[in-house]
Protein backbone atom coordinates (compact mmCIF):
# COMPACT_ATOMS: atom_id res chain seq x y z
CA UNK A 1 0.00 0.00 0.00
CA UNK A 2 1.47 3.33 -1.05
CA UNK A 3 1.66 6.00 1.64
CA UNK A 4 -0.75 8.28 -0.23
CA UNK A 5 -3.34 5.47 -0.24
CA UNK A 6 -3.33 4.98 3.55
CA UNK A 7 -5.45 8.02 4.41
CA UNK A 8 -7.89 9.97 2.25
CA UNK A 9 -5.70 13.08 2.22
CA UNK A 10 -5.11 15.06 -0.95
CA UNK A 11 -5.21 18.72 -1.95
CA UNK A 12 -7.33 20.53 0.67
CA UNK A 13 -8.78 17.48 2.41
CA UNK A 14 -6.23 17.82 5.23
CA UNK A 15 -8.01 20.99 6.44
CA UNK A 16 -11.32 19.13 6.55
CA UNK A 17 -9.98 16.02 8.28
CA UNK A 18 -7.48 17.57 10.72
CA UNK A 19 -8.83 18.00 14.25
CA UNK A 20 -7.31 20.32 16.84
CA UNK A 21 -8.49 18.78 20.11
CA UNK A 22 -7.86 22.02 21.99
CA UNK A 23 -10.08 24.24 19.83
CA UNK A 24 -12.62 22.48 17.61
CA UNK A 25 -13.35 19.13 19.21
CA UNK A 26 -17.10 19.79 19.51
CA UNK A 27 -17.50 20.67 15.82
CA UNK A 28 -15.33 17.79 14.74
CA UNK A 29 -16.79 14.96 16.83
CA UNK A 30 -20.02 14.43 14.89
CA UNK A 31 -21.58 11.08 14.11
CA UNK A 32 -19.89 9.24 11.28
CA UNK A 33 -17.06 11.72 10.64
CA UNK A 34 -13.53 10.43 10.24
CA UNK A 35 -10.34 12.41 10.58
CA UNK A 36 -6.84 12.86 11.94
CA UNK A 37 -5.91 14.27 15.34
CA UNK A 38 -3.56 17.24 15.14
CA UNK A 39 -0.10 16.44 16.54
CA UNK A 40 1.73 19.69 17.31
CA UNK A 41 5.19 18.14 17.48
CA UNK A 42 4.85 16.61 14.04
CA UNK A 43 3.53 19.87 12.53
CA UNK A 44 6.24 22.08 14.04
CA UNK A 45 9.02 23.49 11.88
CA UNK A 46 11.69 21.66 13.86
CA UNK A 47 13.21 18.57 12.32
CA UNK A 48 12.98 15.29 14.18
CA UNK A 49 12.96 11.55 13.72
CA UNK A 50 10.29 10.30 11.35
CA UNK A 51 7.40 8.12 12.49
CA UNK A 52 5.54 5.49 10.49
CA UNK A 53 2.20 6.50 8.95
CA UNK A 54 0.58 3.54 10.69
CA UNK A 55 2.01 1.34 13.38
CA UNK A 56 2.58 -2.37 12.93
CA UNK A 57 -0.57 -4.29 13.88
CA UNK A 58 -3.02 -1.54 12.83
CA UNK A 59 -6.16 -2.96 11.21
CA UNK A 60 -7.00 -1.13 7.97
CA UNK A 61 -10.00 -1.45 5.69
CA UNK A 62 -8.71 -1.42 2.13
CA UNK A 63 -9.66 -2.16 -1.45
CA UNK A 64 -7.52 -4.26 -3.79
CA UNK A 65 -6.57 -2.10 -6.77
CA UNK A 66 -4.54 -4.74 -8.57
CA UNK A 67 -1.10 -6.28 -8.31
CA UNK A 68 2.44 -4.98 -8.49
CA UNK A 69 4.96 -6.28 -11.03
CA UNK A 70 6.22 -8.69 -8.38
CA UNK A 71 2.72 -10.09 -7.86
CA UNK A 72 1.90 -8.47 -4.52
CA UNK A 73 -1.64 -7.08 -4.04
CA UNK A 74 -1.83 -3.29 -4.37
CA UNK A 75 -4.15 -1.89 -1.70
CA UNK A 76 -5.89 1.45 -1.09
CA UNK A 77 -7.69 2.62 2.03
CA UNK A 78 -8.50 5.95 0.38
CA UNK A 79 -10.39 4.28 -2.46
CA UNK A 80 -12.54 2.32 -0.02
CA UNK A 81 -13.30 5.38 2.10
CA UNK A 82 -14.36 7.30 -1.00
CA UNK A 83 -16.63 4.46 -2.11
CA UNK A 84 -18.34 4.40 1.29
CA UNK A 85 -18.55 8.22 1.28
CA UNK A 86 -20.39 8.19 -2.06
CA UNK A 87 -22.76 5.58 -0.65
CA UNK A 88 -23.53 7.80 2.37
CA UNK A 89 -24.10 10.80 0.08
CA UNK A 90 -26.58 8.76 -1.98
CA UNK A 91 -28.42 7.98 1.26
CA UNK A 92 -28.60 11.70 2.09
CA UNK A 93 -29.99 12.39 -1.37
CA UNK A 94 -32.65 9.73 -0.89
CA UNK A 95 -33.68 11.11 2.52
CA UNK A 96 -33.93 14.55 0.84
CA UNK A 97 -33.53 16.69 3.95
CA UNK A 98 -31.39 19.87 4.31
CA UNK A 99 -27.92 19.39 5.80
CA UNK A 100 -25.55 21.96 7.30
CA UNK A 101 -22.17 22.54 5.64
CA UNK A 102 -19.28 24.98 6.03
CA UNK A 103 -18.13 26.85 2.92
CA UNK A 104 -14.38 26.33 2.49
CA UNK A 105 -13.55 27.75 -0.96
CA UNK A 106 -14.93 29.80 -3.83
CA UNK A 107 -14.42 30.17 -7.56
CA UNK A 108 -15.99 32.23 -10.33
CA UNK A 109 -18.86 29.75 -10.68
CA UNK A 110 -19.90 29.37 -7.04
CA UNK A 111 -18.86 27.99 -3.65
CA UNK A 112 -17.13 24.78 -2.53
CA UNK A 113 -17.53 22.65 0.58
CA UNK A 114 -17.06 19.06 1.79
CA UNK A 115 -19.67 16.41 2.50
CA UNK A 116 -18.33 13.16 3.96
CA UNK A 117 -14.93 14.35 2.75
CA UNK A 118 -16.12 14.63 -0.86
CA UNK A 119 -15.81 17.92 -2.68
CA UNK A 120 -19.23 19.49 -3.29
CA UNK A 121 -20.14 22.48 -5.46
CA UNK A 122 -22.79 25.13 -4.80
CA UNK A 123 -23.43 27.12 -8.02
CA UNK A 124 -24.13 30.85 -7.81
CA UNK A 125 -27.58 30.28 -9.30
CA UNK A 126 -28.47 28.01 -6.35
CA UNK A 127 -27.59 30.56 -3.66
CA UNK A 128 -30.47 32.01 -1.70
CA UNK A 129 -29.34 35.61 -2.18
CA UNK A 130 -28.04 36.92 -5.47
CA UNK A 131 -24.35 37.90 -5.58
CA UNK A 132 -23.41 40.87 -7.74
CA UNK A 133 -19.62 40.52 -7.77
CA UNK A 134 -16.76 38.25 -6.75
CA UNK A 135 -16.23 40.17 -3.49
CA UNK A 136 -19.73 39.25 -2.30
CA UNK A 137 -19.14 35.66 -3.39
CA UNK A 138 -15.84 35.43 -1.48
CA UNK A 139 -17.49 36.74 1.71
CA UNK A 140 -19.42 33.46 1.93
CA UNK A 141 -16.24 31.50 2.74
CA UNK A 142 -16.42 30.31 6.35
CA UNK A 143 -20.22 30.55 6.56
CA UNK A 144 -22.33 27.64 7.75
CA UNK A 145 -25.43 27.20 5.61
CA UNK A 146 -28.09 24.59 4.97
CA UNK A 147 -28.10 22.96 1.57
CA UNK A 148 -29.90 20.21 -0.29
CA UNK A 149 -28.13 17.67 -2.47
CA UNK A 150 -29.47 18.37 -5.94
CA UNK A 151 -27.48 16.07 -8.22
CA UNK A 152 -24.97 13.22 -7.82
CA UNK A 153 -22.73 11.77 -10.53
CA UNK A 154 -20.01 9.60 -9.03
CA UNK A 155 -18.53 8.78 -12.44
CA UNK A 156 -17.88 12.48 -13.12
CA UNK A 157 -17.10 13.24 -9.46
CA UNK A 158 -19.98 15.72 -9.40
CA UNK A 159 -21.80 16.58 -6.18
CA UNK A 160 -24.07 19.59 -6.76
CA UNK A 161 -25.84 21.44 -3.93
CA UNK A 162 -28.62 24.01 -3.63
CA UNK A 163 -29.12 26.50 -0.81
CA UNK A 164 -32.26 27.86 -2.47
CA UNK A 165 -34.07 24.52 -2.48
CA UNK A 166 -33.05 23.81 1.13
CA UNK A 167 -34.42 27.18 2.23
CA UNK A 168 -37.67 26.59 0.35
CA UNK A 169 -38.09 23.16 1.92
CA UNK A 170 -37.71 24.56 5.45
CA UNK A 171 -39.43 27.95 5.12
CA UNK A 172 -42.04 27.53 2.42
CA UNK A 173 -43.92 24.54 3.78
CA UNK A 174 -47.60 25.19 4.18
CA UNK A 175 -48.22 26.58 7.66
CA UNK A 176 -44.82 28.25 8.06
CA UNK A 177 -44.94 31.67 9.76
CA UNK A 178 -42.64 34.26 8.19
CA UNK A 179 -41.59 37.85 8.79
CA UNK A 180 -41.99 40.02 5.73
CA UNK A 181 -41.79 43.52 4.31
CA UNK A 182 -44.32 45.11 1.97
CA UNK A 183 -42.48 45.95 -1.28
CA UNK A 184 -45.29 46.74 -3.71
CA UNK A 185 -49.03 47.33 -3.47
CA UNK A 186 -51.45 46.30 -6.21
CA UNK A 187 -55.25 46.59 -6.53
CA UNK A 188 -55.44 42.81 -6.05
CA UNK A 189 -52.98 42.44 -3.15
CA UNK A 190 -49.42 43.12 -2.02
CA UNK A 191 -45.96 41.81 -2.79
CA UNK A 192 -44.19 40.73 0.41
CA UNK A 193 -40.44 40.26 0.61
CA UNK A 194 -39.63 37.34 2.90
CA UNK A 195 -37.17 38.15 5.68
CA UNK A 196 -33.85 39.52 4.40
CA UNK A 197 -33.86 37.33 1.30
CA UNK A 198 -34.49 38.18 -2.34
CA UNK A 199 -37.59 35.97 -2.37
CA UNK A 200 -41.09 37.40 -2.31
CA UNK A 201 -44.65 36.12 -2.27
CA UNK A 202 -48.12 37.40 -3.05
CA UNK A 203 -50.56 38.37 -0.33
CA UNK A 204 -53.78 38.25 -2.34
CA UNK A 205 -56.64 40.55 -1.37
CA UNK A 206 -58.76 37.52 -0.49
CA UNK A 207 -56.10 36.39 2.04
CA UNK A 208 -55.69 39.72 3.84
CA UNK A 209 -58.72 39.39 6.09
CA UNK A 210 -61.94 37.43 6.39
CA UNK A 211 -63.89 40.70 6.16
CA UNK A 212 -64.52 42.84 3.07
CA UNK A 213 -61.57 44.87 1.75
CA UNK A 214 -62.37 47.97 -0.32
CA UNK A 215 -58.80 49.23 -0.88
CA UNK A 216 -55.44 47.51 -0.32
CA UNK A 217 -53.62 50.86 -0.18
CA UNK A 218 -55.63 51.78 2.91
CA UNK A 219 -54.28 48.75 4.79
CA UNK A 220 -50.57 48.72 3.93
CA UNK A 221 -47.66 51.05 3.33
CA UNK A 222 -44.50 50.29 1.36
CA UNK A 223 -41.67 48.95 3.65
CA UNK A 224 -44.18 48.10 6.39
CA UNK A 225 -43.21 45.03 8.46
CA UNK A 226 -45.78 42.24 8.62
CA UNK A 227 -46.17 38.61 9.64
CA UNK A 228 -47.57 36.21 7.04
CA UNK A 229 -48.48 32.55 6.82
CA UNK A 230 -47.50 30.32 3.91
CA UNK A 231 -50.64 28.77 2.41
CA UNK A 232 -51.24 26.41 -0.47
CA UNK A 233 -50.86 28.04 -3.87
CA UNK A 234 -52.76 27.05 -7.00
CA UNK A 235 -49.56 27.79 -8.95
CA UNK A 236 -46.71 25.34 -8.13
CA UNK A 237 -43.84 27.86 -8.49
CA UNK A 238 -45.55 30.76 -6.72
CA UNK A 239 -45.47 31.64 -3.02
CA UNK A 240 -48.92 32.33 -1.62
CA UNK A 241 -49.19 34.17 1.70
CA UNK A 242 -52.02 34.89 4.12
CA UNK A 243 -52.82 37.13 7.08
CA UNK A 244 -56.49 36.14 7.21
CA UNK A 245 -55.54 32.72 8.63
CA UNK A 246 -53.80 34.50 11.50
CA UNK A 247 -56.97 36.26 12.61
CA UNK A 248 -58.58 34.93 15.79
CA UNK A 249 -61.85 36.46 14.62
CA UNK A 250 -63.02 37.64 11.16
CA UNK A 251 -62.02 41.22 10.32
CA UNK A 252 -59.62 41.63 13.27
CA UNK A 253 -56.83 42.82 10.94
CA UNK A 254 -58.93 45.84 9.94
CA UNK A 255 -59.38 47.01 13.53
CA UNK A 256 -56.29 45.76 15.37
CA UNK A 257 -53.20 44.80 13.35
CA UNK A 258 -50.98 44.58 16.43
CA UNK A 259 -53.19 41.94 18.05
CA UNK A 260 -53.15 39.81 14.88
CA UNK A 261 -49.36 39.88 14.76
CA UNK A 262 -48.98 39.26 18.51
CA UNK A 263 -51.19 36.16 18.22
CA UNK A 264 -49.51 35.00 15.00
CA UNK A 265 -47.47 32.18 16.55
CA UNK A 266 -50.50 30.70 18.29
CA UNK A 267 -52.74 30.95 15.22
CA UNK A 268 -50.06 29.49 12.95
CA UNK A 269 -49.74 26.52 15.28
CA UNK A 270 -53.51 25.94 15.13
CA UNK A 271 -53.38 26.16 11.34
CA UNK A 272 -50.66 23.49 11.19
CA UNK A 273 -52.65 21.24 13.48
CA UNK A 274 -55.40 21.19 10.88
CA UNK A 275 -52.94 19.86 8.31
CA UNK A 276 -51.96 16.36 9.57
CA UNK A 277 -51.77 14.94 6.05
CA UNK A 278 -49.46 17.68 4.82
CA UNK A 279 -47.19 17.41 7.85
CA UNK A 280 -46.93 13.64 7.48
CA UNK A 281 -46.17 13.99 3.80
CA UNK A 282 -43.22 16.28 4.55
CA UNK A 283 -41.48 13.59 6.60
CA UNK A 284 -39.43 10.92 4.84
CA UNK A 285 -41.14 7.56 4.89
CA UNK A 286 -39.77 4.11 4.20
CA UNK A 287 -36.88 4.37 1.77
CA UNK A 288 -36.61 1.96 -1.16
CA UNK A 289 -33.98 -0.56 -0.17
CA UNK A 290 -32.94 -1.08 -3.78
CA UNK A 291 -31.84 2.55 -4.08
CA UNK A 292 -29.81 2.51 -0.87
CA UNK A 293 -28.31 -0.96 -1.00
CA UNK A 294 -24.54 -1.21 -0.78
CA UNK A 295 -23.70 -3.94 -3.28
CA UNK A 296 -19.94 -3.65 -2.92
CA UNK A 297 -19.60 -5.92 0.18
CA UNK A 298 -19.52 -8.91 -2.13
CA UNK A 299 -16.21 -7.59 -3.49
CA UNK A 300 -14.45 -7.62 -0.12
CA UNK A 301 -13.35 -11.00 1.17
CA UNK A 302 -13.60 -10.17 4.88
CA UNK A 303 -16.69 -7.94 4.85
CA UNK A 304 -18.92 -10.52 6.53
CA UNK A 305 -16.19 -11.44 8.97
CA UNK A 306 -15.83 -7.91 10.36
CA UNK A 307 -19.03 -7.24 12.26
CA UNK A 308 -19.49 -5.11 15.39
CA UNK A 309 -22.33 -5.65 17.82
CA UNK A 310 -23.19 -4.06 21.16
CA UNK A 311 -23.54 -6.48 24.06
CA UNK A 312 -24.98 -5.67 27.52
CA UNK A 313 -21.89 -6.95 29.38
CA UNK A 314 -19.20 -5.51 27.11
CA UNK A 315 -20.52 -2.37 25.46
CA UNK A 316 -17.92 -1.91 22.70
CA UNK A 317 -16.63 -5.41 22.09
CA UNK A 318 -16.12 -6.45 18.46
CA UNK A 319 -17.61 -9.83 17.55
Amino acid sequence: MLTKEVLPLYNREMEYLLCDLKNDTEDFMVSGKMGVVKYDDALSSETGPGRPVVETGTVLFAEVLGRTLSGRPLLSTRRLFRRIAWHRVRQMKQVNEPIEVKITEWNTGGLLTRIEGLRAFLPKAELLNRVNNFTELKENVGRRIHVLIERIDEAKNDLILSEREAWEMVNLREGALLDGTVKKIFPYGAQIRIGETNRSGLLHISNITRSRVTSVTDLFAVDEKVKVLVVKSIFPDKISLSIADLESEPGLFLTNKEKVFSEAEQMAKKYRQRLPAAIAASKPGMLPSSDLSFNEPAIYANWEWIKFEREPERANSPV
